[in-house]
């Protein structure tokens, strides 16, 4: 059987990345071929640095086509990028780098040579400059996608976010009906395509215990009108629930996707639940995006002491299919 290869990004030259890759890759060895885009200088840098010992095997990636993958050896195409140091202070020196890497990622992909993407992280700070929410909004304007969703995948229990990175000022402005239905929709469009699963979400309220002492309560007014609608229509969808226990053991048992209205409503307890065990899955891209569930994280640079286990889900998830 023939695997499609597996494309990553490596993003921000300096951060754990490239330490938990390196690791991920001696973890267990993957069906699919990984083809990583980055610099091969600074790679090499940051082998050496981290102690490993591995072959590169350049890629062009104009031939893409034309090579007969495997992972003996580490698959690169090589991106330009001038550093001395395996690691240096994050800045926006790596802006062109990202961007070059982000547009041979997606030419490959635009090329249906693969559907499987793996993203290391950015700097909202320096790469996308308040431009953008995150990297999902980032992506989903290179693909001209409208309609996209952040999924915090485990196989137990998995969070959506109904709006990403936004300030807690402006969430209750951005909630309506037709988001929640397109968010829904494409989570179990993804759960019945991807993972042969039906849905059983949960919802939450956007206030505490879904009361308000406002005139506009969008837990009655926006939200239960909704979940009423879509339960007329079989969809196994419920709630408003108060944020603060549903995800009581007792509680979120009874669900696989538990849908949030704003970031860290549902990231903290997925987080606190699982730690490094959950992918972010983009739902809605013309191919499977993912990213380990991390950030740069400046301080451990160059101690080889991260955790790989979200990028090896990352692999895994994707590796056969």
């Amino acid at each position: 059987m023939v695997y499609k290869p597996i494309i990553v990004v490596a993003g921000e030259p300096n951060s754990i990345f490239s330490e938990i890759f390196f690791k991920s890759l001696n973890y267990k060895k993957f069906k699919s071929p990984i083809v990583l885009i980055a610099s091969q200088k600074l790679i090499k840098l940051q082998m050496k640095k981290l102690r490993v010992n591995k072959k590169i095997r350049l890629i062009k990636y104009p031939y893409f086509e034309k090579y007969k993958l495997d992972n003996k050896k580490i698959n690169l195409i090589d991106v330009n990028f001038n550093q001395k140091k395996a690691f240096d202070v994050i800045s926006n020196k790596s802006n062109n780098y990202i961007t070059k890497s982000f547009d041979i990622a997606l030419k490959i992909l635009d090329r249906k040579i693969t559907n499987k993407l793996i993203n290391g992280p950015i700097s909202k700070k320096f790469f996308l400059k308040k431009k953008y929410l995150g990297i999902t909004e980032y992506l989903a304007h290179r693909t001209k996608t409208k309609n996209f969703a952040m999924l915090i995948y485990n196989k137990e229990l998995s969070v959506c976010p109904l709006t990403t990175h936004l300030p807690i000022k402006k969430v209750s402005k951005i909630i309506n009906k037709d988001l929640i239905k397109s968010k829904i929709k494409l989570i179990e469009v993804f759960f019945k395509t991807h993972l042969k699963e039906k849905t059983k979400i949960a919802i939450t309220g956007l206030n505490p215990h879904c009361e308000s002492i406002d005139i506009f309560n969008e837990d009655e007014k926006i939200i239960k009108p909704v979940v009423k609608t879509l339960i007329k229509s079989n969809h196994k969808i419920f709630g408003p629930f108060a944020a603060d226990t549903i995800f009581l053991k007792k509680n979120r048992k009874k669900y696989n996707v538990i849908i949030g209205m704003y970031h860290d409503q549902v990231l903290a307890p997925i987080k606190t639940l699982f730690e490094y065990d959950a992918i972010n899955i983009t739902l809605g891209f013309p191919f499977i995006r993912i990213s380990p569930d991390h950030g740069p994280n400046e301080r451990m640079l160059g101690k080889n002491k991260s955790n790989p286990l979200s990028l090896i889900k990352a692999f895994t998830f994707l590796d056969t299919r």
